[in-house]
């Protein structure tokens, strides 16, 4: 097993969030928002035949968050559960992802909606989203089912 992974950004990614307050705890609760990469020039060849697809899962680094979590208390509520049955900037490699919707390429330029990310985020890596390989069936969804069944989900972060 080595003892370090290394990984370069290959583009970053422009939103409108400046700060986690006021954003969407998924982006496909604001459709309607708009953000940007701007991948590096070296890997624009990486982006043919990509407007074939409607969704990106963009993997990128949590770059502004400066601690790790094993216990955190997700945006949905108060009670604390393991970082790893949550979704949070505080995991112990700052990986984050995100499914969002792909409105336009341009060159280097991907333009996307449906954002849920800080802007000047750094991008790791662009996968298509399959709905014959990423969508399943029977899902169970944890502690998260009983907020959507009560229907008292809120749509932005609170902090």
């Amino acid at each position: 097993m080595p003892k370090e992974i290394r990984v370069q950004p290959i583009g970053i990614i422009n939103t409108p969030y400046k700060e986690p307050k006021g954003m969407p705890i998924q982006g496909k609760f604001e459709k309607g928002i708009k953000g940007v990469i701007r991948l590096f020039p070296q890997y624009k060849k990486g982006l043919k035949d990509i407007q074939g697809f409607s969704h990106l899962v963009l993997i990128y680094y949590f770059n502004r968050s400066k601690e790790e979590q094993l216990i955190a208390k997700p945006f949905l509520e108060d009670k604390s559960h393991g970082i790893f049955a949550i979704r949070s900037p505080h995991w112990p490699n700052h990986i984050g992802f995100s499914i969002v919707r792909l409105e336009k390429v341009k060159n280097n330029v991907i333009t996307f909606s449906e954002v849920d990310i800080l802007d000047r985020t750094p991008l790791l890596d662009i996968k298509p989203y399959v709905k014959y390989f990423d969508t399943r069936q029977s899902v169970i969804n944890g502690w998260i089912d009983r907020h959507f069944k009560s229907r008292r989900i809120p749509k932005k972060t609170k902090i």
